[in-house]
């Protein structure tokens, strides 16, 4: 919600002030279609990737408190609207699967909208759990859900 382009850019520069992260790449800006059942506008999405020196839940921690203090993200509506939504997709080859954190995300294969941008920034990373790569995972995507470059 809001102005879309300005929220990215300023979640991306969020990011980048966490202690012990280092942005190393971006990908560009997406405007894509929502998955949800919940009726709303279209999203803009980005990946990017960090060097990170802390753990995982350390992680999802920061990206928690820059939804909430800096978006003012709240968590009315399942899959509703919102200013931001900062998700972890891959932390190293890590897999964590517990009631907060999902490691890789359990959607990103089936989601276009986070796989064009990945594959831009990183198309030869490989899904530890799929075993196939960010590109031949894409590639191999049914569907036409709307991903266009800004």
């Amino acid at each position: 919600m809001g102005d879309r382009e300005l929220n990215l850019l300023r979640a991306v520069a969020e990011i980048g002030r966490i202690p012990d992260v280092r942005i190393t790449a971006l990908s560009g800006f997406y405007d894509t279609e929502p998955v949800s059942p919940v009726p709303q506008d279209p999203f803009i999405n980005a990946v990017l990737r960090c060097e990170v020196s802390m753990r995982p839940y350390q992680l999802l921690d920061e990206l928690q408190r820059i939804e909430t203090e800096v978006f003012r993200r709240k968590r009315d509506v399942p899959q509703g609207p919102r200013t931001m939504d900062l998700d972890i997709l891959f932390f190293d080859d890590l897999v964590i699967s517990d009631i907060r954190l999902t490691i890789p995300h359990p959607r990103l294969h089936q989601r276009r909208f986070v796989l064009v941008p990945l594959c831009e920034i990183a198309p030869d990373l490989v899904h530890p759990l799929i075993c196939s790569s960010v590109k031949e995972i894409l590639e191999s995507l049914p569907g036409e859900e709307r991903v266009v470059r800004v």
